[in-house]
């Protein structure tokens, strides 16, 4: 195949953008992870077709930015800063950098010296199944806290709309039963309106800011109660397919977890660490993620992983347990999903049946009030 490269036209692209340009790309592309995806599986493609890394990428910028036309895309940037450093002598992974997280760059360099179209498959392998789980857990998580809030609402409304027409109507009641919980409820809500109605936001904030900072043992308690559970299983196949896609690219466990390690929050390193000193005295990794305690990623895959370690062909073992288990968790969390939104479903079903008896129980109290 005759490959036609204009090596020139990355550089030339680098020298007409200004540092501002370069750095608001970089931000632009390293939050764009279905744009990254979406280059890396068609560079995989050329690769297979035995285009060389260059003129690959020289063909998708040509394409992004419709034959020079349109420089200063966010993506075309991006690829014309990568085509600068290969000429510059940088290796794949290296020429990411500050455009990728660099637990991509980790997995692409595993192809760096030998099958870069495989590194990119295993990646987009990796991204797609943590696509794959995020949004049902979002939606399990989500859902359930607005119909939540939609209950105060609702609280609300009949507390500032309904009860105060019926005070007026009987100021001398003496309110007794559902009819008084409500009234006070009502009067609590309208006095801390703002505590009210930031209380389930506020809530579901702290979860998120502190989910995956959190360790401990209470937290490896805790693990086991949604969302809490949801987000240990969410981590728990992202980094068993990301540790399988290194031990198959060649490397050794000690340094694939090591490397994990590095692109992790305060809750995986936890784990890693723990595991991590168990092998280092010469336990593989099913037996230190046993002894870990923490059930981490599953109390059941820890099982497997004992078996598994202990099998020559332990890196297919390993790549068919983490796909296994990520199609089963994809149907574990919708159905934990289908449990917490049922749930919710009911709680605001009775909270709004307790206010309307309520409403009822205020009308009957004003009409025996009257007669």
């Amino acid at each position: 195949m005759v490959e036609k490269t204009n090596n020139g036209a990355f550089n030339k692209a680098m020298k007409s953008l200004g540092s501002l340009e370069v750095s608001f790309a970089k931000f632009r592309v390293g939050m764009a992870n279905k744009a990254r995806l979406k280059v890396y599986k068609k560079l995989a493609s050329l690769l297979r077709n035995r285009f060389s890394l260059m003129n690959a990428l020289d063909i998708m910028y040509g394409s992004i930015t419709d034959n020079g036309k349109n420089p200063n895309e966010p993506m075309a940037i991006a690829i014309a800063s990568w085509g600068k450093s290969l000429q510059n002598g940088y290796a794949f992974s290296d020429a990411l950098k500050g455009w990728a997280p660099s637990r991509e760059r980790l997995m692409l360099s595993v192809g760096d010296m030998s099958d870069l179209e495989s590194a990119l498959l295993n990646l987009i392998k990796v991204a797609e199944g943590t696509e794959k789980m995020l949004k049902p857990i979002i939606g399990a998580i989500a859902y359930p806290s607005f119909l939540l809030l939609m209950s105060v609402l609702v609280i609300y409304a009949i507390g500032a709309y309904m009860v105060p027409p019926m005070e007026e109507a009987a100021p001398n009641a003496r309110w007794t039963g559902s009819a008084r919980d409500l009234v006070d409820v009502s009067h609590w809500i309208q006095k801390n309106w703002l505590l009210a109605f930031s209380f389930f936001p506020g809530l579901f904030a702290t979860i998120y800011f502190t989910i995956g900072i959190w360790t401990g043992p209470t937290r490896a308690a805790i693990d086991n109660c949604p969302p809490w559970s949801l987000y240990k299983m969410f981590m728990g196949i992202t980094w068993l397919l990301s540790l399988s896609a290194l031990i198959r690219g060649g490397v050794p466990i000690s340094v694939a977890l090591a490397s994990l390690r590095k692109d992790s929050n305060r809750y995986l390193q936890e784990r890693i660490d723990r595991a991590m000193d168990f092998i280092k005295n010469g336990d593989n990794l099913g037996q230190a993620l046993s002894k870990t305690k923490l059930e981490f990623p599953d109390k059941e895959i820890v099982a497997d992983l004992r078996i598994y370690a202990e099998l020559d062909n332990f890196e297919e073992a390993l790549d068919k347990l983490a796909n296994d288990w990520l199609d089963e968790s994809a149907e574990a969390v919708e159905t934990k999903a289908s449990v917490l939104n049922m749930v919710a479903m009911f709680a605001i079903s009775g909270i709004i049946a307790w206010a309307v008896f309520g409403v009822f129980e205020m009308q009957d109290q004003i009409t025996s009030a009257m007669g």
